[in-house]
């Protein structure tokens, strides 16, 4: 027996933001709610160069990254239902902005640096390697903000928040954008 497909705002959806801002796990858990599968760019990037993005950055550079990056996002606008975890910097790049932007929404996530800290202190993060990491973290940030603004159709905060609660704001957004974008790309 066939089922109908599940009623959603949206069939594609990217998630962007810094590291540590809840990305992969929000991701997973929206591409649940909405029926969609959930593809992390870093992970795919991780698999086809069979090399840890720590050993990317460290053998080759972040340019080698940062082109592993654009081509996978380039792929992935071909894709349907689906929900898109972007790598942190991946909208460094105003070529990988405006390719998300015509795709469909986007969505930006935000934490304190505080907050992004604690969720990354644990693991290896090439971009957090020197000095301390707070003031790093706020620094970068700030040289990212206008890309998150270029890019998003809306920002949301993961902030001390359950993740079911972020998921929530983000489905009630996306069904905002919907009726004020109309299908475009998305569906």
């Amino acid at each position: 027996m066939l089922y109908p497909p599940p009623e959603r705002a949206v069939t594609w959806v990217a998630l962007c933001g810094f590291m540590g801002t809840g990305k992969s796990r929000i991701g997973w858990e929206l591409s649940r709610k909405l029926s969609l599968t959930f593809i992390d760019t870093d992970r795919v990037i991780e698999r086809v160069s069979c090399a840890r993005i720590s050993d990317i950055f460290d053998n080759y550079g972040e340019q080698v990254f940062r082109d592993y990056e654009t081509e996978v996002i380039r792929r992935c606008l071909r894709l349907e239902h689906a929900v898109i975890s972007t790598g942190g910097g991946t909208v460094t790049r105003t070529q990988n902005r405006e390719m998300l932007k015509s795709r469909g929404p986007v969505v930006v996530l935000w934490a304190s640096p505080e907050t992004i800290y604690k969720r990354t202190r644990k693991h290896k993060r090439p971009l957090l390697e020197m000095g301390n990491p707070i003031e790093r973290i706020t620094e970068l940030l700030e040289s990212r903000r206008a890309a998150y603004e270029d890019v998003a159709s809306f920002h949301v905060s993961t902030d001390n928040r359950r993740s079911a609660d972020v998921i929530e704001e983000i489905v009630e957004k996306l069904w905002y954008w919907k009726k004020t974008h109309g299908k475009l790309k998305s569906g």
